[in-house]
């Protein structure tokens, strides 16, 4: 078993962090990216299935949290029949993590466009050719399926969004704070609205 880690972050409290969540988020996910973490855009999504798998963060803004996936994978399928979410940010070189519940619906079609539009072509080429979740013959089956989309697309760089590939939008509904402090009396402050579109309050958590 590893030794005993303990934590020694600063203090937080609720006069100490923005009253926007995703304000507040955008500001330790700067840290984060600033402090040279591994893929610090790597979230934990999980279903009600249940089910949880780390997916990137492909955007986040006033509102809510974005990915993309293949719409048919077991995730899509998952959120086709409830769209409930929750998302898991794990920043624990930094002593902190941030976990998100909301629901998530999917982007606009132009949106979705855009973003597959800036990928490189690689990754054009697997949305097409993976059945992502689905069981396949070995490795050479999936070489196979992606030397027939190589080929079916060869010489243009213009590669279309597969109609079943796509993004989502999760908007949060709770928003919580942890950062770490010795002794295991972490800090934990939670985000929450009375009603949809209302205003944010913030309470603090027991450890």
């Amino acid at each position: 078993m590893a030794d005993h880690h303990d934590y020694d972050a600063p203090p937080l409290d609720v006069g100490d962090v923005d009253p926007d969540p995703i304000a507040q988020f955008e500001r330790w996910f700067a840290d984060a990216r600033a402090g040279g973490l591994v893929e610090p855009e790597a979230m934990l999504v999980a279903t009600t299935a249940p089910a949880a798998r780390y997916v990137l963060l492909r955007g986040v803004d006033a509102r809510g949290f974005t990915f993309f996936s293949n719409r048919e994978s077991a995730k899509g399928r998952e959120l086709a029949a409830d769209p409930r979410v929750a998302l898991t940010f794990g920043w624990l070189a930094q002593h902190r993590s941030v976990r998100v519940a909301g629901t998530a619906a999917r982007l606009p079609d132009a949106e979705s466009d855009a973003y597959f539009a800036s990928r490189p072509r690689g990754s054009r080429i697997g949305a097409w050719a993976s059945p992502q979740s689905e069981v396949v013959d070995g490795r050479a089956a999936l070489d196979a399926r992606v030397a027939e989309v190589e080929a079916r697309f060869a010489g243009t760089e213009d590669i279309p969004r597969p109609p079943f590939w796509g993004g989502y939008l999760v908007r949060p509904e709770t928003v919580e704070l942890w950062q770490g402090r010795p002794s295991r009396l972490h800090d934990r402050l939670r985000y929450m609205r009375d009603r949809p579109g209302g205003p944010w309050r913030i309470e603090r958590l027991a450890p």
